[in-house]
């Protein structure tokens, strides 16, 4: 019989003090076991020939650890709570409980531990519904089509690599490649559309965590987002579970309906978390020394993303994981495993990056497995035109290298692919709403920023972005209205 869910306590004072209020006098038997050794975030313990998998362990000294490794004569547990105190021969006993997290719509806006623990100089959280942090992943007869757009408010992204409600998108790219940058876009962009974030930190820097913080906050992101962090310099413990505990409280709106986003920032130091607690349990390793379960472990993570049927509520979970390449190889371990996990990967190239096109966003390498079944008819059907139209170039743009002489045609594509290059830039943290969307793309299509200097683009689009949030066109509006009052606007600004 699996054991139930046990509430964390704030501190093992209250916990004691709990302890006493529901103490009942009575014969009791009980295991108890002896702490053997402690150390890098592991405690073999002794003498619970009836631990189980996932069970918590109370240590006498207070400090709260979790079964991971079970062996004939001792077990390996994970700590998840370690006092100043805790050295070998402390008693252990089993608690028959397993690891939850609080859940609720309290925790939006707050900044917290993997195990529930506010980390914002704030009182805790005040909620009562808990949810185990490892669960199975919804049933196929659950789930439904991925059919709703999740908009990004990225140029590239809503056009070329769309992503849908429910959907599992990889961010992929090397170090400083601006992945980080697209996955806060993607949630500032949710602002006022109902769809509930949670930011996952795995194992960054303090100052960069401080920094995601305090964008969040500025621009009122925070206000519909919940950051999980497990820092660099908490127990490896804590990282390993961090995104279950992001996934958990996103999953508990999506069954209430809601439309969630969790990004998990990033999967390349949780598998080395656990890579790290695995080798520290003695467990054999495998390729690149990471254990043989390594791709069940993010599969199981990532599956729990869907899209669920009307008839269990129809609310999404949708996934950004982000993943860390080396030199751009896309071929590592962790990279192949994420990508065969998800339904489609963003490159971020830093070539790319270097050259100043931002988002560094590779179309070439990039695919959504969804595609035009997320986006509005409006929109896949201009998207198709212009995405075409920039492959074009990009195949064209490889001729003018060797400096031969091009026909007046190719010439004419290779200008018009350039003056699209520019207009796909977009700056961080200016995330664009759908309908501009479709703007500047029947505005490209129709052929009416060719004689625009590339110089005067990025102004050009501003004030076409201001045209539109101050008109009353929508993306069902028909496309001879859209092209007539463009056209208006251009007469104007011209």
């Amino acid at each position: 019989m699996a054991p139930e869910i046990a509430p964390l306590a704030d501190s093992p004072l209250t916990a004691r003090a709990q302890w006493l209020k529901d103490y009942r006098f009575g014969l009791r038997i009980s295991e108890q076991g002896t702490v053997i050794s402690v150390g890098d975030g592991i405690a073999w313990i002794s003498g619970l020939p009836s631990a189980s998998m996932d069970e918590i362990i109370q240590l006498e000294d207070g400090s709260q650890a979790l079964v991971f490794h079970l062996a004939k004569e001792r077990i390996g547990a994970i700590l998840l709570q370690q006092t100043e105190s805790l050295t070998a021969g402390t008693a252990a006993h089993l608690s028959g409980k397993r690891l939850g997290i609080k859940v609720g719509d309290a925790l939006l806006g707050r900044v917290i531990d993997p195990l529930g623990a506010a980390l914002d100089g704030l009182p805790p959280p005040e909620v009562t519904n808990q949810r185990a942090l490892d669960t199975l992943s919804p049933p196929i007869t659950s789930r439904d089509f991925v059919d709703a757009p999740l908009y990004s408010g990225c140029k590239i992204v809503d056009s070329m690599i769309p992503i849908g409600k429910g959907q599992r998108q990889l961010l992929i790219g090397d170090n400083g490649a601006g992945k980080t940058s697209l996955a806060l876009d993607c949630v500032l962009n949710q602002k006022d559309s109902g769809v509930l974030c949670v930011y996952v930190l795995i194992g960054q820097k303090r100052s960069a965590v401080v920094n995601i913080i305090d964008t969040l906050r500025r621009t009122g992101a925070l206000a519909y987002t919940t950051v999980v962090v497990a820092e660099a310099t908490a127990m490896p413990g804590l990282k390993y579970l961090a995104p279950f505990s992001g996934c958990t409280i996103a999953e508990a709106w999506m069954w209430q309906g809601k439309d969630t986003l969790v990004v998990y920032d990033d999967l390349t130091t949780h598998a080395r978390a656990y890579r790290e607690l695995s080798l520290l349990l003695r467990r054999p390793p495998g390729r690149e020394a990471y254990p043989g379960d390594i791709f069940y472990l993010h599969a199981r993570l990532l599956e729990r993303s869907t899209c669920l049927a009307p008839h269990h509520g129809g609310g999404s979970m949708t996934a950004l994981p982000l993943v860390e390449t080396e030199q751009g190889e896309i071929a590592a371990y962790i990279p192949t495993n994420l990508i065969s996990i998800t339904d489609g990967q963003i490159y971020l190239d830093t070539q790319l990056f270097a050259r100043g096109f931002l988002p560094a966003i590779d179309v070439t390498r990039s695919v959504s497995r969804i595609g035009g079944n997320a986006q509005h008819p409006a929109i896949k059907k201009e998207a198709g035109r212009m995405k075409l139209d920039y492959l074009q170039f990009l195949e064209l743009e490889v001729f003018t290298r060797f400096g031969s002489r091009l026909e007046a045609s190719m010439e004419a594509n290779i200008k018009r692919g350039q003056i699209l290059r520019e207009l796909l830039k977009q700056e961080r943290l200016q995330p664009l709403s759908a309908t501009f969307q479709l703007a500047w793309l029947i505005a490209h299509n129709e052929g009416w920023f060719d004689t625009v200097k590339p110089g005067a683009l990025a102004q050009v689009l501003n004030t076409l972005k201001e045209y539109v949030q101050a008109s009353d066109l929508t993306l069902s509006t028909p496309r001879e209205q859209w092209c007539n009052a463009i056209q208006a606007w251009l007469g104007g600004a011209a």
